[in-house]
């Protein structure tokens, strides 16, 4: 096999392949980044559990969020019940470099860690907001957005920190203070949501039904709970192999996520861990907040009930 070699313990096989078609870059290329990354993402996903995107040659990219069978014994593992599929899932807790490298010879490009520590009793640890231009919109209408969150955040004497989110969109992280409820914390997410959206109702808007958009930034406030969001540093599967890098908020006007690939992290980032400068200490979340969360519907129940009353419609006419 090609290129192949072992670091930290780990044996890794076939560097010299293309990673993906389009990405210009080989797996060597990924395994070099992760190593150089390794301390710096792998303080995203400590403790948390992990789903990882793949893609093997010549098939299309697979989420995977159970291990394998071959997975080393030393890869720490926690099993969680997944509702959804009825059995338990035995997703890893990737804690240290070594373990990292490992999944990157597995060509693992992308790493999604829940929002929830293993320990669910701690309850989130951040606040999240996923903002997605409309198609064929540009990266600045998502920053435009991102400034109206911190504007909204800022309104009840709250900050966060903002990321691209190595795709189109960009993720504004809030840290939170531990042992919150869930439901709490999904409930301010919207309740920022609205009044960012209320701020500039022409630019931004919360409507979880894509045709309801009208060509506005979707702010979505669905990440919460068990949900996950891919980490920063993390690479995406997406052409020329971006990564998700975090921003200061004095420079969020000056770059586009083509800044920010596979080859050029690395020499942008230096020593530095811009994610931990840039985020803000824990913070407790207003009680005004998180009563107006509680008044607005969950998104995605009322899209399903939204949906199947437009299909009655549709058949009646």
């Amino acid at each position: 096999m090609s290129g192949e070699e072992a670091r930290q313990g780990v044996t890794l096989t076939n560097l010299d392949q293309p990673l993906f078609d389009g990405a210009e870059a080989t797996k060597r290329d990924l395994v070099d980044y992760l190593e150089a990354v390794g301390d710096r993402l792998v303080r995203q996903v400590r403790g948390r559990p992990l789903s990882v995107v793949r893609i093997r040659p010549g098939q299309e990219p697979f989420m995977q969020k159970n291990l394998p069978k071959y997975t080393p014994d030393w890869v720490k593992r926690v099993s969680i019940w997944a509702e959804s599929s009825h059995r338990q899932v035995s997703y890893a807790l990737c804690d240290d470099v070594r373990t990292l490298l490992w999944f990157g010879n597995q060509r693992a490009v992308e790493y999604h860690p829940t929002l929830l520590l293993a320990d669910y009793s701690q309850g989130p640890t951040h606040l999240i907001l996923d903002l997605d231009p409309p198609p064929g919109d540009t990266f600045r209408t998502a920053i435009d957005a991102a400034k109206l969150i911190r504007e909204a955040l800022a309104n009840d004497g709250l900050a966060g920190a903002v990321k691209t989110s190595g795709a189109k969109g960009v993720h504004v992280f809030v840290p939170i203070v531990p042992g919150l409820a869930i439901d709490d914390v999904a409930a301010a997410t919207r309740a920022v949501a609205a009044r960012a959206e209320r701020i500039d109702p022409a630019l931004a808007t919360t409507a979880f039904i894509r045709e309801d958009r009208g060509g506005k930034v979707f702010l979505d406030s669905t990440r919460a709970g068990g949900a996950t969001v891919v980490a920063a540093y993390s690479p995406r599967i997406r052409p020329g192999a971006p990564v998700s890098f975090p921003l200061a908020w004095s420079e969020i006007d000056d770059v586009t996520p083509a800044d920010f690939t596979l080859h050029t992290a690395v020499e942008r980032l230096g020593d530095r861990d811009p994610w931990a400068e840039e985020m803000p200490e824990p913070q407790e979340l207003p009680a005004d907040l998180v009563e107006e969360g509680h008044t607005i519907p969950i998104a995605r129940v009322q899209a399903m009930h939204e949906g199947k009353r437009r299909a009655r419609a549709r058949r009646a006419t």
